[in-house]
């Protein structure tokens, strides 16, 4: 394995866009937005601007069409900006080309002269130009910089359209502004009581609604960033997927100059910072070193869980290893235990244990409770040794060589599996392998929250572009391996405000300690991605999605056919999924042969599975019968609604497929004996 010094460093956030020019994507050519002037070589001299002035940017944009605050009221700007930052001509008169490198050119020293008549302004701009937290924060600037460039040309394109939006900020920002004021002076005079419900945890603490200051500041924000989030992004010209790219992209940039994110406009934190006397800003500047020294925002209370302590504690034995894989057997509750055994796949991007987390929302004891023989696959976490594994050893180390070892331990000739996100994909490629071969080990198959089908793979496609796979493609080459925090990365800009943000305000501004959560523990112990194995899977999957094409794969020299599966299949997807969408999980029930029970839960990738019956939350629809509907749509419109967790349903049909009932086998065989006690050593390594 690779020592830290010889591993390539991140480089400053500043120092990677300053190489990356708004003017192209990264893919080397010119957003097809730009006119084929706008696309040219920009002026010689020309700056690129930086992460720091990136708010500078949005501020100055949003000038050219509003005037500032002071003076001269939130009237509409009146002209575009030469180099000295005089207006010149109407801004409307100024073509795309002039208006973009002018913005560009001037757009900090123009934010530079807005702010230094401002103390306070002054103050926030010195703390975000210093702010190290560019270095444990993920948000991809350069992106951000480029879809604020192609909001600004797009708007030039029709500026009656752009003088008509804004002046409908304009007016709305006034009539925010009077609302707040009248609503604290009917409070003053006892008029009314109380304050607004909130939707955005963000704007929680009673400040932003009962201080009139606060809570102008606040809806300024959130109108000027509705605004930009729309601007230019509402005509149909726009190819979709570029539209959905710039606007994640503009999101993570609003998102990142929310008032709640500086001491000086966030009324908890100065309210916090008084009342202990300023210990809390020491304690959040320990917290950023702490965070600085490990390359990485701190998201949980690392010390509050540990699997085998208080998290994967359902009893067992680990019965096999190989280079990939700890297989664990779980302990039988029953004395009699279904005849066919199941075995779980989950993803090897993540540790098993979110399928056995705690007793009181464990997948695996529930299961042990209705009377199955459990098994778990543990993957191995790689390094950079492991950087010729292949796919194709994936599946002969994984569901091959385990279904094997079951089959010995239980004498069963079968087994039901069960695929978890990814792990569904390598399933259904196995299935597909092993039909083809005539091979019938496997009885039945589940798949939850799992995609065969690449061609609508929800938010994570902003990450899975050709330009951004070289880029992964190259840092494994450098080392071997995809480091896990690059994907965690990834996941956690999905929700940037839950699992980002929030926790940049409580461990920061706050000075509070990270959550001893155990889902955020869970998430944050991530795996890496072994080299050609994850480039294989990348390439054949997000890129050209070759996995519904029959015969386009081949493993072991068979070509993979999904139709050739002939299985019963539960398949599960998730109402709220960002990254599997349910439409996506769906499409399972048109590629495979056999017959698929497909069934949408309520919440998200993980809420939406793990969702224990004891809980009595959530619901799940299902479509009883052999209706043919060819799309989800139509599917969702004919299934019936249920309450309470799709387990229920998932177990009825589970034991229709699993036999009549036998003695409960023991842990391990002569052939397979115990190794040590689960969960493992895999799933400690770090």
């Amino acid at each position: 394995m690779k020592s830290e010094d010889t591993k390539p460093k991140r480089q400053p956030a500043a120092k990677r866009t300053a190489e990356a020019a708004p003017s192209e994507n990264r893919t080397g050519r010119a957003p097809a937005e730009e006119t084929p002037r706008a696309a040219a070589e920009e002026p010689a001299g020309t700056p690129i601007p930086t992460p720091e002035a990136a708010l500078g940017l949005w501020m100055t944009w949003m000038k050219q069409n509003m005037a500032g605050m002071n003076g001269g009221g939130m009237g509409m700007g009146t002209g575009a900006p030469n180099a000295s930052g005089d207006a010149a001509q109407p801004w409307w008169a100024v073509n795309a080309d002039a208006m973009s490198g002018t913005l560009l050119a001037s757009g900090v020293e123009q934010f530079q002269r807005f702010i230094a008549a401002d103390p306070m302004l002054a103050s926030i701009d010195k703390v975000w130009n210093a702010n190290p937290l560019r270095e444990v924060i993920p948000v991809d600037w350069s992106e951000a910089v480029r879809a604020l460039r192609i909001v600004w040309l797009r708007s030039l394109r029709d500026p009656a359209k752009a003088m008509t939006r804004s002046a409908e900020l304009n007016m709305q920002i006034w009539t925010s502004a009077f609302e707040a004021w009248n609503s604290a002076g009917a409070r003053w005079w006892g008029l009314t009581t109380g304050a607004p419900a909130s939707g955005d945890k963000r704007f929680d603490a009673p400040e932003w609604h009962s201080n009139p200051v606060y809570r102008t500041l606040k809806d300024m924000y959130l109108l000027a960033s509705d605004f930009l989030l729309r601007q230019g992004l509402e005509d149909d010209d726009m190819d979709p997927k570029e539209r959905e790219r710039i606007a994640f992209h503009l999101r993570q940039f609003v998102d990142a100059m929310s008032p709640s994110l500086l001491l000086l406009s966030n009324p908890v934190a100065l309210r916090r910072a008084m009342e202990t006397g300023g210990a809390s800003l020491a304690d959040g500047a320990r917290n950023l070193l702490h965070d600085l020294r490990e390359g990485k925002l701190s998201m949980v209370d690392a010390t509050a869980f540990e699997p085998g302590r208080n998290l994967a504690v359902t009893p067992g034995k680990v019965v096999y290893r190989n280079r990939l894989l700890e297989l664990i057997q779980y302990t039988p509750v029953t004395e009699k235990v279904h005849q066919v055994p199941i075995l779980i796949m989950p993803p090897w991007i993540n540790k098993f244990y979110i399928l056995d987390m705690q007793p009181k929302n464990s997948m695996v004891k529930y299961l042990v409770e209705q009377g199955y023989t459990v098994f778990m696959v543990s993957w191995k976490n790689p390094d950079a040794s492991m950087e010729d594994i292949t796919f194709e050893d994936y599946m002969n180390l994984g569901p091959l060589s385990a279904a094997d070892v079951v089959r010995d331990i239980t004498g069963s000739p079968t087994v039901n599996p069960i695929g978890y996100c990814i792990g569904g994909t390598l399933l259904a490629m196995t299935l597909a392998y092993l039909s083809a071969k005539g091979d019938t080990r496997f009885n039945s198959a589940t798949f939850m929250v799992s995609m065969q089908d690449f061609s609508r793979v929800g938010d994570s496609a902003f990450f899975m572009d050709e330009p951004q796979i070289d880029f992964i493609e190259q840092q494994m080459m450098e080392r071997g391996y995809l480091d896990s925090r690059e994907m965690a990365n990834m996941f956690n800009l999905l929700r940037s405000n839950d699992l980002i943000w929030s926790n940049v305000v409580n461990n920061y501004l706050l000075g509070g300690k990270p959550p001893a959560f155990d889902l955020l523990y869970w998430n944050s112990d991530g795996t890496r991605m072994a080299r050609a194995a994850h480039s294989w899977y990348l390439r054949n999957t997000y890129v050209e999605n070759n996995l519904i094409k029959p015969g386009k794969i081949q493993l072991g020299g068979v070509p993979i056919d999904l139709g050739k599966i002939k299985l019963d299949i539960y398949a599960v997807g998730a109402e709220k999924d960002h990254i599997v969408p349910w439409t996506s999980a769906w499409r399972i029930t048109q590629l495979t042969g056999g017959k698929v029970r497909y069934v949408m839960a309520t919440s998200g990738h993980i809420a939406g599975i793990i969702n224990h019956p004891a809980g009595r939350k959530g619901s799940y629809s299902v479509l009883d019968g052999d209706k043919a509907l060819d799309t989800p749509e139509k599917w969702l419109e004919a299934a019936e609604k249920n309450q309470g967790s799709w387990w229920v349903d998932w177990n009825r049909w589970l034991a229709e497929h699993a036999g009549e009932k036998v003695p409960a086998p023991a842990l391990g065989s002569d052939k397979h004996p115990p190794l040590c006690d689960a969960p493992g050593t895999y799933v400690l390594e770090k």
